[in-house]
């Protein structure tokens, strides 16, 4: 996947989960980094379990790296004791 790929499916990834986690987000570019960061996270647990990860912008590497995002978005909750989660 190309740079603008991972930009735009982290934007929308960051975006879901973030309102799953919360109504209010984290803002517009710490929501595109958790949520790159989800994608990562997130296809490398789903490539250990044999389920494949993130292979381009579609509806699997969206679950995959949203689900990526959420747990991102719980950890980064937790270790910087951020009351907007």
């Amino acid at each position: 996947m190309g740079i603008l790929s991972w930009i735009i499916l982290g934007a929308v990834a960051g975006f879901i989960a973030s309102k799953l986690v919360n109504s209010v987000g984290q803002g517009f570019l710490l929501n595109i980094a958790l949520g790159i960061v989800g994608a990562v996270v997130g296809g490398s647990i789903s490539n250990a379990l044999g389920m494949g990860g993130v292979s381009g912008v579609n509806l699997w590497s969206l679950l995959v790296s949203v689900g990526g995002a959420v747990l991102a978005l719980v950890l980064y909750r937790r270790f910087t004791g951020s009351s907007r989660l």
